[in-house]
């Protein structure tokens, strides 16, 4: 057991009481193994000393073998084993199904993330673009979205995929009512009749983890029932473990994942698909986003009147008595989704210029003054009322923005509105995360010509104004934080259904329409007095404790004692980084000098004895080889082992 507890501090692990039981076993074992041939008298000599040191070899290279069969430390890893064999059945299982996707289709040659072939033509591109949209849609719900998030990152893929992305659908058959009845009862606590005086058992819509069923209330009210399906949290996590494997292979393999980050856009991608199957989520971003859209004065830069396009646009209200991680209960809002409301439109005689103002100026007002938007305004979440107003459903993926980053938005579309690249540059700036050795003067010209291009022509710009401005963002290094990303991603996907309604919309008219409008709100004496007020409590402080600061140091100066201190490595985490190396470069060193001084010893001949034909020269040099061995082992384990 000393030799357990040894080996265990040695190699740093911490173990259980089992596993440091057997690390004594094995320590013991190692013990006979070498004592056995020096015959009985061994633990009366020096040898005694390479017996113990046998002792915790043995004990270290058992620990370093069960590590790596149970990382943990602990043998209820064993324990584990059954599940984690399913796991890695189930998921081998799938990466087959995957592969024979993807072959299916002519993606094999990426499988390994190693193509060589080189810079395709747009034919070749465009049907490369056809076969990943076919394979994602028969890949299922989970990669299916993920080219749906990919068809808005103009600045990671060309715009032939991105159009093909856009197009992603995904049949889904409806679940059998009795697993959605068990899945009610479950997370109600009761049975659906119980609790709904009706209850249509046949859906209204069908997706990859939830389905739509129309109830009514016992009071009497409307309500839409979204029901999560059964299974679809392992599904979830199953097809996100391999995108993470995936991803990590991109990112050691090709400089696109690289360049991109292909671990963190899964990961970002893996976190809003995580809050999407918490409903209790989506209840609060719909709950969010009505109070925001409704009372915008609740709002930190708001005045509290909410503009006339915003009022228009109706969202439901949430039911949280009746609201569980798997259920949601929201009010029925009687109206077709856009993508069928032509015939409703025209019977009506609704005007369709004021129906896109009201849905592109809703958008706005959340993005820029409530902080918190519908991160997927497509045609099937809007919905045309049958009193001619719109309605906007599922909030299952928002954004939020922060009140800085809602300023520089704002400051972004008032320097559109004026048609200044500097004004743009300055806040286009502010919007990224930006390296330290940006040409500003360089970017200030590009973005010069992009206005040039898309804001200064006649007629109204299309999608490539997205893309190229993305693309401008990457090509001088700039990062896009990944709220302003949904926010741009928001707009893009609007205008697919604002071009439903109004073919041609002008988005960049009406966004000089709302900075011109919000200007002038802003210039209003109320809210300039309150920016002021706002803006002279912030700088106060400061200014008063300038000219003390000033004094100090004039007075330093004049003194000669004016000095500047920097700490290196002052963060914790490079210290440990800066001593783990030195730590290993020396043990390795000692254990390599230990090694050659032992065979040193065990050549050289003569010398005295100690025992029998035993000399003094063979008891060191069997020591060092162990210390050697020790601490060899200790570098290649700790070089070797994962950092959790």
């Amino acid at each position: 057991m000393i030799m357990a507890v040894l080996a265990r501090r040695v190699l740093g692990l911490r173990i259980g009481a089992v596993r440091a039981l057997l690390t004594g076993v094995a320590g013991l074992l190692a013990a006979g193994v070498v004592g056995t041939p020096m015959g009985p008298q061994a633990s009366r000599t020096p040898l005694v000393t390479v017996q113990l040191g046998a002792a915790l070899l043995g004990a270290m290279i058992f620990l370093v073998l069960s590590e790596a069969a149970v990382a943990g430390g602990s043998v209820r890893g064993m324990v584990r084993w059954p599940g984690a064999l399913r796991r890695r059945l189930a998921r081998s299982r799938r990466y087959t199904q995957l592969s024979r996707i993807a072959v299916r289709h002519g993606l094999g040659r990426f499988l390994t993330g190693r193509s060589r072939r080189g810079a395709a033509s747009p034919k070749d591109q465009a049907a490369l673009a056809r076969s990943l949209r076919l394979a994602l849609e028969e890949a299922g719900a989970t990669f299916v979205k993920l080219g749906q998030v990919l068809s808005s990152r103009y600045d990671l893929l060309p715009d032939v995929f991105v159009e093909e992305l856009s197009a992603l659908q995904h049949e889904v058959a409806p679940e059998p009512w009795p697993d959605i009845e068990r899945v009610l009862a479950e997370e109600l606590k009761a049975p659906p009749e119980k609790v709904f005086a009706e209850f249509e058992t046949e859906p209204l819509a069908a997706g990859s983890m939830a389905q739509v069923h129309r109830a009514r209330l016992r009071d009497g009210r409307a309500v839409v029932v979204k029901v999560q399906r059964p299974g679809a949290r392992q599904v979830l996590e199953r097809d996100l473990d391999i995108l993470f494997r995936i991803s990590d292979m991109l990112e050691r393999t090709t400089s696109w994942g690289r360049t991109v980050g292909s671990r963190a856009l899964v990961q970002g991608f893996a976190d809003s698909l995580h809050e999407e199957l918490d409903f209790r989520t989506e209840a609060r971003n719909t709950a969010a986003v009505a109070a925001n859209a409704a009372v915008p004065g609740t709002a930190e830069d708001g005045d509290g009147r909410a503009p006339a396009a915003a009022a228009r646009v109706l969202l439901p209200e949430v039911h949280l008595e009746l609201t569980t991680a798997r259920v949601l209960v929201v009010e029925w809002l009687d109206g077709v989704t856009l993508n069928r409301a032509d015939t409703v439109i025209e019977a009506q005689g609704l005007d369709r210029e004021r129906l896109a103002r009201d849905l592109f100026g809703s958008l706005l007002h959340q993005i820029m003054i409530g902080g918190v938007f519908h991160a997927d305004p497509h045609s099937g979440n809007i919905l045309v009322l049958g009193d001619g107003r719109l309605g906007l459903i599922d909030f299952g993926s928002v954004g939020r923005i922060d009140r800085m980053l809602r300023a520089s938005l704002r400051e972004l579309l008032m320097a559109i509105d004026r048609n200044d690249p500097q004004a743009l540059s300055d806040a286009l700036l502010d919007l990224v995360e930006r390296p330290d050795g940006i040409d500003e003067e360089r970017f200030t010209r590009a973005l010069g010509r992009y206005t040039a291009r898309h804001l200064a022509s006649a007629g109204p710009p299309g999608r490539e104004m997205f893309s190229d401005l993305f693309l401008l963002v990457a090509q001088y290094g700039l990062t896009v934080p990944p709220e302003v990303a949904a926010a741009f991603r928001a707009l893009a996907t609007v205008e697919g259904a604002l071009g439903r309604l109004v073919p041609g919309f002008d988005l960049v008219e009406e966004a000089r329409s709302f900075a011109a409008t919000e200007l002038a709100r802003r210039l209003s004496p109320r809210q300039l007095s309150r920016s002021l007020a706002d803006e002279a409590a912030a700088v106060l402080p400061m200014l008063l404790r300038l000219p003390r600061r000033a004094e100090r140091i004039s007075s330093a100066l004049e003194q000669g004692r004016l000095s500047i201190n920097v700490r290196v490595f002052a963060d914790e985490r490079d210290r440990r980084f800066i001593q783990g190396i030195v730590r290993d470069v020396l043990l390795a060193f000692l254990g390599g000098v230990a090694g050659v001084l032992g065979m040193l010893l065990l050549s050289t001949r003569g010398g005295p004895r100690v025992a029998g034909s035993l000399r003094l020269f063979d008891v060191f040099g069997y020591n060092m080889l162990l210390i050697s061995s020790v601490l060899v082992l200790r570098v290649l384990f700790t070089i070797s082992k994962p950092q959790r």
